[in-house]
């Protein structure tokens, strides 16, 4: 018995000398205890949790080198090595992740829709609810701070910048044409149907080093990543008719859009201020196949569109209307691929092509141009830890510019352009703490049409100044090639358009409510001009224009305070000049209004089952130069407004019904004056007005949404 007792306390004191006690304290930044705290060894059970005294002890018979693991939701995951033999008490300090609600966010000249942002300006939905803009991204966008309302053209001109100043990109891949073609002061729209992208980023400045050849302002469109289900949409509308298609499968599915426009039964109804012989006409059509794959998401999109349309319009310098023919053809298709190589280690890839044709009559001259554009990009972006992340990457641009002139019993005149740019960025993103972060970034690009090198610094910073409320600061350095209007005719190589932004931003974000307030400066520089009326076959163009932007963007939106009210309200002002194109001296330009004014609110009616919308805009006069007068640009047209309004009534769960007029109250909107190029026989100039193409818009759409839940429906489509 006695040697059975010897035996078995032997047995038990090799057990106990066989673990290991590993025991140590966890902390915070602030160096106080956090109890709760998960401490383990990796690929084992042992473990234990901390008390309120941060501490953690426990057991284990694993020897040599080990993982220790310490994890707290909401912080960062701590991973340390330890030798077991060699283990003492030890403390560990672990910091709050950056990826909480209450972290600081870098907002400086940022503007967000979906994607779950953190800061989402607007909502996914707003794109196409907004009244007034009818389904147009770009009609959303104009009610943002810092965007000038330019009715004559349709296309984004933001804080002191040309619509040419404003890239867009779909998945990050760069779009060559991203408007539709239309006659001279006639208002195009955005190729893109907002039913396939899940989220918008529009910079206003300030923007990430990875997007360049932009002097204003970046549009980001992300397509959705994964459809939650099978889904036909269709859409009867006064102006045309839509068909859209989602198949799932178990790891890709595809998504299917066509619709076609016609307006000459609109305009046989509601009178036009325009002379049509034949009214737009588009069929378009636009796909999303998607991939998945162990470790990434493989998406292809396509878009084509064919419009034509034909006007007689009125010319001051001539007694008979000019006859406008204009027949356009556009293809955009871009893959792109984003997936994981290891665990911190993401790579993006991918490519777009475009192809768009334009044959246009004037009278019976004729002007053809085909214009072929190509981007690859590659990137890779490295999570070091939670607080550092770093990308760096590559693209390549390529352009191919064609565009003939014939005139009436003539040969004709060709021209155009070729250029391939390379460009190479980098950035780090790192955050010091959850109240304050930093952005560094660095890119550089050449061209061959131009032939230099540029160097482009960025830098962000935001610091969280209480639980709702933050500053930023942005700094950026931006090039830009000069447009095709002015390279296809250069006789000489030209060089980059340059600009810097400094932009200080305030934002307060509450839960439903928030306050953007945005203080900004734009310095121009190697602006193109040249000296003729218009650009052509021989003006002399140098890149010798100036220019600046500055102003004050504000921005409240409020959907708490009044049950199923939701509303914002933008105010910009902007003092802007340059010295640039065929000026004179230094000026304002002709599409700026010194105060833009915007309220939106949609209101859901539950009793009606209705949705309500009204939109409401106003801008300052804009310029205009009166030859009559000594003074340059020293006309200023009447303010601006608009006041548009939409109802959406859910006839049932899938079937929707929906109305919207635009400029509901007839306001007669001169975007400025045409004048003659010689005086009459007094010595005086004649001029007439440039307005809108009608004084109101008029729709209505059936909207009927065919899916397996049979719950969702377009109202979020509208």
């Amino acid at each position: 018995m006695k040697t059975i007792l010897i035996f078995i306390a032997t047995i038990l004191m090799q057990f106990a000398w066989s673990q290991k006690i590993i025991t140590g304290k966890v902390v915070n930044e602030k160096d106080m205890p956090l109890s709760g705290v998960n401490v383990y060894i990796e690929g084992t059970y042992d473990g234990n949790i901390t008390d309120e005294k941060g501490e953690f002890v426990f057991t284990t018979e694993v020897t040599g080198k080990q993982i220790l693991k310490v994890t707290l939701l909401g912080y960062e995951t701590l991973t340390k090595e330890i030798t077991i033999e060699n283990y003492s008490f030890q403390s560990y300090r672990i910091l709050q992740s950056v990826n909480t609600i209450e972290a600081v966010v870098i907002s400086a000249g940022t503007i967000k829709a979906g994607d779950n942002s953190k800061i989402s300006t607007l909502k996914p939905m707003d794109i196409v609810t907004t009244a007034g803009a009818v389904g147009d991204i770009v009609g959303a966008l104009e009610t943002m701070p810092g965007v000038n309302a330019v009715g004559e053209s349709g296309r984004l001109f933001v804080r002191g910048g040309e619509a040419g100043e404003t890239q867009t990109f779909v998945d990050g891949i760069r779009v060559a044409q991203p408007y539709g073609a239309s006659p001279g002061n006639v208002p195009t729209r955005g190729r893109f149907s907002p039913f396939l992208f899940k989220g918008i980023t529009f910079s206003t400045g300030g923007y990430s080093a990875e997007f360049g050849d932009a002097l204003s302002s970046v549009l980001l469109l992300n397509t959705i990543d994964e459809p939650t289900q099978n889904q036909t949409d269709i859409s009867i509308m006064s102006v045309g008719a839509g068909l859209g298609k989602t198949k799932k499968w178990t790891n890709n599915s595809l998504t299917i859009n066509t619709s076609y426009i016609n307006l000459q039964p609109y305009y046989n109804l509601a009178p036009q201020n325009l002379d049509w012989n034949k009214a737009p006409q588009t069929l378009a059509g636009e796909a999303v196949f998607r991939q998945k794959f162990k470790k990434g998401l493989l998406k292809v999109y396509t878009a084509y569109d064919f419009s034509e349309m034909n006007v007689n319009q009125k010319d001051i310098n001539f007694s008979e209307k000019i006859q406008f023919g204009l027949t356009n053809k556009n293809l955009y298709s871009n893959a792109s691929f984003k997936g994981n190589i290891t665990d911190g280690l993401q790579v993006q890839t991918g490519l777009s092509f475009g192809f768009g044709t334009n044959q246009i009559g004037i009278n019976f001259d004729k002007i053809n141009n085909v214009e072929r554009a190509l981007h690859y990009k590659f990137k890779l972006r490295q999570t070091i830890t939670g607080r550092i992340k770093w990308l760096a990457g590559t693209e390549f641009f390529h352009t191919n510019f064609d565009e003939k002139y014939t005139a009436l019993n003539s040969n004709g005149i060709a021209y155009g352009y070729q250029n391939n740019s390379f460009a190479y960025f980098t950035e780090l993103e790192v955050f010091l703490s959850t109240k304050l972060a930093f952005n560094a970034g660095l890119r550089s690009s050449n061209a061959t049409v131009v032939g230099q090198r540029t160097w482009e610094p960025r830098a962000s910073i935001a610091y969280k100044m209480a639980a709702k409320s933050q500053l930023s600061l942005a700094y950026g350095n931006f090039n830009q090639l000069p447009n095709s209007d002015y390279l296809k005719f250069a006789s000489t190589p030209l060089e980059f358009e340059k600009t810097n932004h400094y932009i200080l931003n305030y934002l307060y974000n509450d839960k439903g409510k928030m306050f953007r307030a945005e203080a900004y400066y734009k310095d121009y520089d190697q602006l193109i001009k040249y000296n003729t009326s218009l650009p052509q076959y021989n003006s002399n163009f140098s890149n010798s224009g100036t220019g600046y932007a500055k102003g004050i963007d504000l921005f409240w939106r409020d959907s708490k305070t009044v049950k199923n009210l939701d509303y914002w309200i933008t105010y910009s002002f902007i003092d802007s000049k340059r010295d640039y194109r065929n000026y004179e001296t230094q000026a304002t330009p002709t599409f700026v209004a010194n105060h833009n004014f915007s309220l939106v609110t949609k209101y859901f009616i539950e009793k009606w089952k209705s949705q309500l919308g009204t939109s409401y805009t106003f801008n300052s006069g804009r310029p205009y130069d009166n030859p009559n007068e000594v003074t340059f640009m020293n006309g200023k047209t009447k303010c601006y407004n608009n006041l548009s309004l939409s109802w959406a009534y859910l006839l049932s769960q899938q079937k929707i019904l929906f109305f919207s007029i635009t400029n509901v109250i007839g306001s007669t909107n001169v975007f400025g004056y045409q004048y003659a190029n010689v005086p009459d026989s007094n010595g005086i100039y004649q001029r007439q007005p440039i307005t809108q193409a009608a004084d109101r818009f008029f729709f209505v759409g059936f909207f009927w949404t065919i899916s397996d839940s049979k719950k969702e429906n377009q109202l979020n489509q509208l």
